[in-house]
Parts: structure tokens; sequence; C-alpha cells
């Protein structure tokens, strides 16, 4: 059973640590969130479960976001579990609204992550991250054209 939760996730400025603290906005981890489009593929990651049946699914965020982790560490299953649990940063990317010191999830759910999150997804989540960073640079690049041409005149 899949069900989307409807709690926007705050800026990172406003996500809430124990020792009241703010996360860098320049931080890796918050920095490389902004630029995965979670929310376009949410609705195709959510077909994937049954409406009816079954507990909860975990959000896509949470499900690639992990995998992400994953990956990026060179971390087993468990460590990754671990260093979620430790790292507020990496709460914040993987979707968390505030730090909490019991992990998210178990470490056995990545074996399901990498099931439902294949190769075919992930490049269709690479095509849309390098497409708006190119639309993005493309609208500066005609910004700073436009900036010179009045500056000539």
């Amino acid at each position: 059973m899949y069900r989307k939760e409807e709690q926007p996730l705050p800026p990172p400025e406003k996500f809430e640590l124990p020792f009241e603290g703010k996360l860098s906005p320049n931080n890796r981890w918050v920095i490389m969130a902004e630029l995965i489009p979670w929310d376009d593929f949410e609705e195709e990651y959510a077909k994937l479960f049954s409406a009816e049946k079954g507990a909860p699914a975990k959000l896509f965020r949470m499900a690639l976001g992990t995998l992400i982790i994953k990956e990026k560490s060179g971390t087993s299953d468990r460590e990754t579990i671990e260093q979620i649990r430790e790292n507020p940063y990496l709460q914040y990317f993987i979707g968390l609204n505030c730090y909490q010191q019991e992990p998210p999830l178990e470490s056995s759910m990545l074996v399901h992550f990498r099931k439902r999150i294949d190769g075919e997804l992930i490049n269709k989540i690479n095509k849309k991250i390098v497409k708006r960073e190119i639309d993005k640079s493309d609208k500066e690049v005609k910004k700073r054209i436009v900036s010179k041409k009045k500056e000539k005149k």
C-alpha cells in the first residue's frame, strides 16, 4: 500500500535539530536534495504498490535517497542505515522533517528498494536532472546576453 504524505518538507534552515542548530544550505546532501526531482517520480513509484493491500510503503524520497547514500558511501545496508541514524544531513536528504535518534527504516528495506527502483527509472531521473540544469543554464546565459545588450545601448 502506498500513501503519499502531504506534509511539505521544510527548507534546510527550518529542519529541526535537537540542539537547536541549523542545517547549512551549502552541505553536499542539501545541494543534492535540491537537484533531484523527487515529486516528479513519486507517482510512478506509487504505482508499484497496491492502493488497498499491505503495509504502507516508504516514500520515494526515502527509498531513492537511501540507495543514493549507500552507493555514494560504499557501505553495507546496515552501515548505511546507521549512518542515516547518526547524521541529520542524511535524514534531511531522505525526506525527514526533523532529526530522530531511531533508525527511520530497517536495513532489510533496501532489498525491496533495489527491486522497485531499477536502472530504467534511475536513467529517467538522471535525464530529468540534466535537462533541468541545462535549461537553467540556458536561461542564465540568455539573461547575461540581454543584460550586455542593454549596457551597450
